[in-house]
């Protein structure tokens, strides 16, 4: 039999895949998503996004057979009773660490569009630049200017809450719909920042939760953010950004979208004769038959790491190192952000104060740091942000382990405690060569696809900018009138932050990139790559608005080439 054609094929269901659906189906092509993991199907497939915690057995700890099967997803602290079924079981899906790599992943229909962190920052002219202005890797092919309709029409499709702060030239206002508040604690330290720190600003995160829905948006059955954070469990409101409650749904409104779980990608065939890809070659995860789909173009969206494992393994009599690599430099490069470090402090007063609901963000605190001459830091390259933690007051919990008995103590436990607020880092990695994803030479998967060998570090730049990270936080605390600071620094492996970038990076010039300025691949114009695996540097915001906004570009240059008979 001939094997199925179609306009279009994406591989790939989560942020980028999702983008690249919908924006295919709507202009007009018959498109093919395939997904290596299971139908997810908004709504419906959510078990646990109305469960309390009296409802999940083990008190939503996992047991210990199920910590073995998620033993590289339980390092992120994100898997439990309630998310584990949008975790990937790593047993089942194995990876080399010749040094310690998270790759926290999702394989199922939405990917890891369901448990993102939802946090929404443009990139600005300063990130683009980086690299050139500093002789660091090589230069983006694209600024600025060249993205920010898109940043725009992608932003008021999804919805994205937070505050505009005046176009600051190093992070770019936004379309936004009205930020959620800060609660007492935060609005007092973002007065006290701006009193005592020239230049820094503290807003709340800027976030895809809607809180002011647009009719386009009540038209796909969204509604306003309810404050339960519970994000990760799916949201039957459709508040927030996910490619199972608003893109893929919109693709299937227009009638031209197939959906095929349970499909791994294998290799994408290259036709020596056309000089293009004339289709795409998966492993059915359930019957372990290899099948082919053809298609007129192909955007690659397995995410960072999965897109470059199918690069890789693409190879041909034009291209025996994968797909579009003449540069070498496919599967290199690999980056992403470090976190999970900064300083915690107690806060007395406000004990007469409180706050409703449970936000699903942080306050956030934009880079201040190395953005011109007078903020120079001349022990590191680039920069930080923080952002998430925020502020809380103890509850009940915080009877545990203390002395007492009777009806008092048990009415003192309905008593609010003291508060408490804490800063989390995120800091910017650079992009090294040596830090690197590439195939195993011996070793294959179930579906006999070569396992990657994850070779990633920090490095002197990262770990120099961490000890400012951690003294600027607890200084920003103690000059704001906390008591109690301890800074934190628990840095983990690349990939922590679920940020990884690179491997497949853009560029101008074939000889050093796998890409070019509207993310197709040298030498193989027909195959577009949208996801992480396309960013030249990773900046210190989280990324996912620019991958949306990268794939509706890319998507509109595709079709435009189309049309023109170009591919």
């Amino acid at each position: 039999m001939p094997n199925p054609k179609y306009d279009a094929i994406v591989i790939g269901s989560g942020i980028s895949g999702g983008w690249a659906a919908k924006e295919l189906c709507e202009k007009g092509l018959k498109t093919l998503v395939l997904e290596k993991g299971r139908m997810v199907k908004h709504i419906e497939d959510y078990p646990t996004a109305n469960a309390e915690p009296w409802d999940l057995p083990n008190h939503g700890r996992l047991t210990p057979e199920e910590k073995e099967q998620h033993h590289i997803q339980m390092r992120s602290g994100f898997v439990g009773e309630a998310t584990k079924h949008f975790f990937t079981k790593d047993i089942d899906n194995p990876y080399e660490e010749t040094k310690r790599f998270d790759w926290i992943r999702g394989n199922h229909v939405g990917g890891r569009s369901i448990t993102w962190g939802k946090h929404c920052y443009r990139w600005s002219e300063l990130d683009f630049s980086a690299n050139a202005r500093e002789g660091i890797a090589i230069d983006w092919p694209i600024r600025y200017k060249d993205i920010q309709p898109w940043y725009d029409y992608v932003e008021k499709y999804i919805g994205v809450s937070g505050e505009n702060l005046g176009n600051l030239p190093h992070f770019p206002d936004q379309q936004l719909q009205p930020p959620m508040e800060l609660n007492c604690i935060e609005t007092h330290f973002k007065g006290e920042v701006a009193k005592k720190f020239g230049g820094r600003h503290v807003t709340v995160g800027r976030v895809a939760h809607i809180t002011q829905p647009t009719a386009e948006q009540t038209a796909l059955g969204r509604a306003s953010c309810k404050f339960r954070n519970r994000c990760s469990r799916g949201c039957p409101f459709g508040a927030y950004f996910s490619s199972v409650s608003v893109t893929l749904p919109a693709a299937e409104k227009t009638g031209n979208l197939t959906i095929r779980p349970n499909s791994t990608g294998h290799s994408i065939i290259y036709d020596e004769k056309t000089g293009k890809a004339s289709g795409v070659r998966i492993v059915d995860t359930e019957t372990l038959e290899m099948l082919e789909f053809d298609a007129k173009i192909i955007f690659v969206c397995a995410s960072t790491l999965g897109s470059t494992q199918i690069l890789l393994n693409s190879t041909s009599n034009r291209f025996p190192n994968g797909l579009g690599n003449d540069s070498g430099e496919l599967g290199h490069n690999l980056m992403d952000h470090h976190y999970r470090l900064g300083a915690i402090g107690d806060y007395d007063g406000f004990e007469d104060k409180y706050y409703k609901g449970r936000r699903p963000n942080g306050l956030f605190i934009p880079r201040y740091v190395n953005v011109d001459e007078k903020s120079k830091n001349k022990n590191f390259l680039r920069g930080y942000d923080y952002q998430g933690a925020g502020s809380t007051r103890a509850d009940w919990g915080a009877g545990v382990n203390e002395p007492g008995i009777g009806g008092e103590f048990k009415d003192g436990l309905f008593q609010p405690g003291g508060w408490t607020m804490g800063l989390v880092g995120f800091g910017e990695c650079l992009p090294y060569h040596e830090n690197k994803a590439l195939l195993s030479k011996d070793k294959k998967d179930k579906w006999g696809i070569p396992l990657l060998v994850i070779d990633a570090e920090y490095k002197e730049n990262e770990l120099k900018m961490r000890e400012q990270i951690k003294a600027d936080a607890a200084e920003m605390l103690e000059n704001s009138g906390f008591k109690n600071i301890k800074t934190f620094d628990n840095i983990g492996g690349l990939g922590i932050a679920v940020h990884e970038m690179g491997t497949a990076r853009m560029g101008r010039d074939a000889k050093t990139s796998v890409l070019n300025g509207n993310n197709q691949v040298h030498g193989c114009p027909n195959v577009f790559v949208t996801d992480g695996a396309c960013m030249t540097s990773n900046s210190c915001v989280n990324p996912s608005i620019t991958y949306m906004a990268l794939t509706a570009r890319a998507v509109n240059h595709a079709v435009e080439e189309l049309k023109k008979m170009n591919l």
